[in-house]
């Protein structure tokens, strides 16, 4: 694990981490082509990468590097979080294009947890390099849209693969309100449904290994 900081256009300095894979990984069928971005959930409720420490360990030991970071005003980064997350998905982009400099992967996959997936969502298409994108838990039900509505119509027009993890029992989005939320959306889209769960479990470090195995999954659905 390195760390190292990033800087937006607008001054923020954000801290990232990045999760290399072993010298050999544990799965043989790692391209480790595909470097994973991942967004951590909230950050007026307490979200920083730290949260997603488990899963980028995960998929760092699956064969592909993944890359967590602060966005503004979370954990060591600087800067002011806003109460939509517009702000941050600048943060977002910015991230990707550092990693599309640096490390050079063939494509990048996004993947947002909670808040973290309307902001991801939002940054999509601004990144030429980022080829598909997860959501974990996305946020869809009509009271979390006055906050986050605005990032809707981007990821649901946005031609890119996209897939949808969310628990049955999530108290923001219901089942129903996701399936008439992606019956718009453009492009490929797949849904992964967890039995009884409820939105906060799935950042909790008993759902990391299942998420790997879904984001590691989709990265080996994605063209090559």
């Amino acid at each position: 694990m390195e760390w190292t900081t990033v800087e937006t256009g607008d001054g923020a300095k954000l801290s990232v981490r990045v999760f290399k894979p072993p010298a050999s990984g544990e799965e043989p069928e790692a391209a480790g082509d595909v470097a994973v971005v991942m967004v951590h959930p909230y950050t007026i409720l307490g979200g920083v990468q730290g949260l997603l420490r488990g899963m980028a360990e995960g998929v760092a030991r699956r064969g592909y590097t993944a890359v967590t970071f602060d966005m503004r005003g979370a954990g060591r980064s600087t800067g002011r979080a806003s109460l939509t997350g517009s702000t941050e998905v600048g943060d977002v982009a910015a991230v990707c294009r550092w990693v599309a400099e640096n490390i050079k992967p063939r494509g990048i996959l996004l993947v947002g947890s909670s808040a973290g997936a309307p902001i991801a969502g939002s940054a999509v298409d601004k990144v030429d390099e980022v080829i598909g994108y997860v959501s974990i838990g996305y946020p869809f039900g009509l009271m979390a849209s006055v906050l986050f509505g605005r990032h809707h119509d981007a990821i649901l027009k946005s031609q890119k693969p996209k897939l949808f993890i969310m628990g049955t029992k999530d108290g923001f989005t219901s089942v129903k309100q996701l399936q008439n939320k992606l019956k718009s959306a453009a492009g490929r889209v797949d849904t992964h449904l967890i039995e009884g769960a409820g939105h906060f479990q799935m950042e909790g470090p008993a759902f990391d290994a299942q998420m790997v195995d879904l984001i590691v999954k989709f990265i080996n659905s994605l063209p090559k």
